[in-house]
């Protein structure tokens, strides 16, 4: 480029705001460039710095015209162009103002939400507020079954045949809510008491030859209990007595554990398939048992329509008190007689079985056939299950 660039003073002084007007400001020279000669136009700067050391200021000795205009402010900017070339302009890059332009903004902070501390256990009289006071209502035929009256199923029979009353009128529909604390219910006649049974829970080791029935039969399961109820009225009084039955079922020749309660939403928990619980076998065997014996009860077979694989098969060692062979057969399904049906479609015959495990609760080696302990909050947790206690 043609150095045709010269050098002019001219006399300026910077307009600034009167409160920064404190010291007089060194002037610099105008500077004019020329880009080439074959470009007529040219660009004009006016560059004005602080001066380095307020103590050697000297004032400008260029006349000035106060009448003059000021001459503008202009500060140069270098920036590379398309090319990559670096080149001098007046007014600053595109992006620089636009990035001026756009605020810069932090971040917001959420507040962690403080976890809630668990609730107090409360008192007999807050709980008893709460049942009078706040409980929601239930269904009929659920309190009718929770107060021992009969079954969810028989107690809805009896609400059809117009023999409960609720409030001095006949209530004949069993989804009726009503509140055991404030509603007056008679069944046949005789009223309901107003207090529900606590909540009750066995283990019971299970003999041979019982059934699994809640009806009056002499060698139902709930039969076992009859020494339980002659002392029912003395460390009960006043509470009715509550309808046990159990949860699932084992059938006639199965011996072990089996849990009865009066909890229904309980034994639905232990008793249905899609609750998964596990629940182990000891099989004592007729006849020798060989590695295909195993391997067909690992296959599984078919038990109700349904394709029931067990969990864990296992040849137990043998005993000298027990010549037969035993296995130990896990299954979670529940199904009916799937035990059974395992053992016989891999060819077998079962001389006796007995359950010994469900869930995490395991039938105690000291009680005897026919024999029943009542479950602590520690069992019911093996099974899956942590109750709240009556008041």
């Amino acid at each position: 480029m043609a150095s045709s660039g010269f050098l002019t003073l001219y006399p300026s002084y910077i307009l600034s705001k009167p409160a920064f007007l404190l010291f007089p400001l060194r002037r610099l020279s105008f500077l004019r460039i020329s880009a080439s000669s074959s470009s007529s136009s040219s660009t004009e700067f006016q560059i004005s710095f602080a001066p380095t050391s307020t103590k050697t200021l000297v004032p400008d000795p260029s006349p000035h015209n106060p009448s003059a205009p000021p001459l503008p402010l202009v500060i140069p900017w270098i920036v590379r162009d398309e090319n990559g070339n670096l080149k001098l302009q007046a007014t600053p890059p595109a992006g620089f103002l636009q990035a001026m332009s756009e605020p810069k903004l932090s971040p917001i902070k959420k507040k962690k939400k403080k976890e809630l501390a668990s609730a107090p256990k409360q008192s007999k009289a807050a709980r008893r507020f709460y049942n009078q006071n706040i409980k929601e209502s239930k269904r009929l035929s659920k309190v009718l079954a929770a107060a021992g009256v009969a079954s969810r199923r028989s107690s809805e029979e009896l609400i059809f045949e117009g023999k409960v009353t609720v409030n001095g009128s006949v209530c004949t529909s069993p989804q009726t809510r009503v509140d055991l604390s404030k509603d007056s219910i008679y069944v046949n006649g005789n009223r309901l008491s107003k207090r529900l049974p606590p909540k009750l829970h066995f283990a019971l080791n299970k003999p041979k030859g019982y059934i699994c029935s809640n009806g009056k039969e002499p060698k139902s399961v709930v039969s076992l209990f009859d020494d339980y109820w002659k002392s029912w009225n003395k460390t009960n009084p006043g509470l009715p007595r509550p309808r046990l039955f159990t949860a699932g079922r084992l059938d006639v020749a199965t011996t072990g554990l089996i849990i009865v309660t009066n909890d229904g939403d309980f034994a639905q928990q232990i008793s249905h398939p899609s609750s998964k619980f596990t629940k182990e076998y000891i099989a004592t065997i007729e006849g020798a048992i060989h590695r295909r014996h195993l391997i067909a009860i690992s296959e599984g077979t078919e038990v109700e329509g349904v394709h029931c694989v067990p969990d864990y098969v296992e040849l137990l060692p043998a005993q000298p008190d027990a010549p037969r062979p035993r296995l130990r057969i896990v299954v979670h399904e529940g199904r009916n007689h799937e035990v059974r049906e395992l053992i016989k479609n891999a060819g077998l015959q079962i001389h006796s079985l007995k359950r010994v495990r469900i869930g995490g609760f395991r039938l105690p080696s000291d009680l005897g056939l026919g024999k029943y302990m009542e479950l602590k909050e520690a069992d019911l947790k093996l099974l899956g299950r942590q109750i709240q206690r009556s008041t």
